[in-house]
């Protein structure tokens, strides 16, 4: 993947009455490719992600054309059930979108009940590193108070 940008940062941002919600430019220039593409994706329940869409098909299409050729091969007969199941995910987990004047989304209507946000609603703008997270409030909540106990370690296992 192509992606040079770490991204963080925590950002409270309200979802207005047309599902758009504003970014911040460092986190929309950072998700945002030469072609002005960001790919939409489904995360976790409560969570959408956006990435910038050069770098979301490198990475899915490796994966693709690794799984066309087992396919091809004879060696996914057994994982059939797998791979229809991850078909249907990939159909519909992302969408590519174009963020008006670079900095706004407007959240497809397909995720929407996902990310579980109505209009007039705060949501949580978070940097992931390589992406850019839109979570639900409540959501976001439980994933802090599950993951901040192993910032320590999972930060030393990544940077040893």
């Amino acid at each position: 993947m192509a992606t040079s940008t770490f991204i963080t940062g925590e950002i409270r941002r309200t979802v207005d009455e047309r599902y758009r919600v504003s970014l911040p430019s460092e986190m929309a220039e950072a998700v945002t490719d030469a072609n002005g593409e960001t790919i939409v994706s489904k995360e976790r329940y409560g969570c959408v992600s956006l990435w910038r869409a050069s770098d979301w098909r490198e990475r899915i299409e490796a994966g693709v054309n690794l799984i066309r050729q087992k396919i091809e091969a004879g060696r996914m007969e057994r994982r059939y059930g797998d791979v229809q199941r991850l078909g249907r995910l990939l159909s519909t987990r992302h969408q590519t979108v174009r963020l008006a004047n670079r900095s706004r989304l407007l959240v497809p209507d397909e995720f929407r009940e996902f990310l579980g946000v109505r209009p007039n609603q705060e949501v949580m703008l978070v940097g992931a590193a390589i992406c850019v997270e839109i979570w639900n409030l409540e959501s976001w909540v439980d994933v802090l108070r599950e993951d901040m106990p192993e910032f320590g370690p999972l930060f030393i296992e990544l940077t040893d």
